[in-house]
């Protein structure tokens, strides 16, 4: 009669240290070194990302110091509404990460899935306010660079429906979710309707971004016509009185940005076109054209870690889904939520940059 040998204590030490359960990767030995490792390799990255945007801050500086009246003309036609939305929501969106990261310590599936889903949601509105602020500057011709197109009075805006080509894809994607969340709700799949559910609400907080766009654009240019209409009608008075800085700003194209003498002159008419588009004398050396290229490169190269950081937000979404989150592991939770506040410090730096500093 045989009899088994039970192992060794030190048999069994080795067995149990080479037990690695499905969510510890197997070249590393416990939870915390894995952590460890992967928020390095995080703050890695983070590093590399500020000196990426550090050589767009330079140029930006540069360009600026060099022609100042250039970048405080062009700045005019930028909405600070639309930028001030936008800075609150990216600042909501940091809150809402942070809590996930908190959720996913805590093993609080549904508060994590919410929480990121909201997060998904402030995204898309972003992208939203952000889709009519592009398509209204190209309806008028703020282009970048070469591609920049001076208005003249009376030159109606462009008829492309600029707006409608940035908000195919989302509408696409709307339709794509809202088929995928009545799948999972015919199978009763609770897995699927945790993921599909924060996807359709996130595609609906695009268009919800570009309604209230639509709203604060709507009101500014109305601001500006009556302003404008108001100039006109007092003459010299009105001008003198409170309308001085729309002065200055029609001036400065004809006199500033061409890199002449600043003259400052006095008890001149400004028309509505030159409050409201670029003078035709703008571009003469390209200077306008040059404020847009940084404007478009600076807040595109943003938009599209936007759009970077949505997509895995969605794939944590996923993971959510499958209760993968513990005390031991939210380390992807936690890394990608570094990210998002480095994406939202950015913007942070951008909008006073462009949108405030004249």
């Amino acid at each position: 009669m045989t009899t088994a040998v039970a192992p060794a204590p030190a048999d069994q030490e080795h067995d149990a240290h080479h037990e690695h359960p499905a969510w510890l990767a197997h070249h590393f030995d416990d939870a915390e070194q894995q952590f460890d490792a992967g928020k390095l390799g995080m703050w890695i990255f983070l590093v590399t990302e500020v000196l990426f945007f550090s050589g767009m801050f330079c140029a930006y500086a540069l360009y600026r110091n060099r022609n100042p009246e250039v970048f405080e003309f062009c700045s005019t036609f930028l909405n600070e509404k639309l930028g001030a939305i936008n800075t609150g929501v990216l600042l909501f969106s940091s809150l809402t990460m942070a809590w996930a990261v908190r959720a996913s310590q805590l093993k609080q599936t549904k508060t994590l899935i919410g929480m990121l889903g909201a997060t998904l949601g402030c995204a898309a509105m972003f992208l939203g306010v952000k889709a009519v602020e592009y398509s209204h500057k190209w309806s008028i011709g703020l282009f970048p660079g070469k591609f920049y197109v001076s208005q003249i009075e009376g030159a109606p805006h462009s008829t492309v429906p600029y707006l409608w080509y940035l908000s195919i894809p989302a509408l696409i994607l709307l339709v794509g979710f809202v088929l995928y969340y009545v799948y999972a709700f015919v199978a009763a799949s609770k897995f699927h309707l945790r993921v599909a559910g924060p996807l359709v609400v996130a595609a609906l907080c695009f268009f919800g971004g570009v309604k209230l766009g639509q709203i604060l654009e709507a009101e500014e240019s109305h601001g500006d016509s009556h302003a404008a209409a108001g100039s006109n009608a007092h003459g010299h008075e009105h001008s003198d009185h409170d309308g001085h800085d729309h002065a200055k700003a029609a001036l400065a194209p004809t006199v500033n940005l061409l890199g002449e003498p600043e003259t400052v002159l006095h008890d001149v008419a400004v028309s509505p076109a030159e409050t409201n588009t670029p003078d035709s004398n703008v571009n003469q050396k390209g200077m306008a054209g040059l404020f847009f290229s940084i404007y478009y490169c600076m807040t595109g190269v943003h938009a599209f870690h936007i759009l970077g950081g949505m997509a895995v937000i969605t794939w944590l979404i996923v993971k959510s889904a499958r209760h993968e989150f513990h005390s031991k592991y939210f380390g992807p939770v936690d890394n990608v939520g570094l990210y998002w506040h480095l994406v939202d410090f950015i913007w942070i730096y951008l909008f006073p940059l462009l949108y405030l500093i004249t």
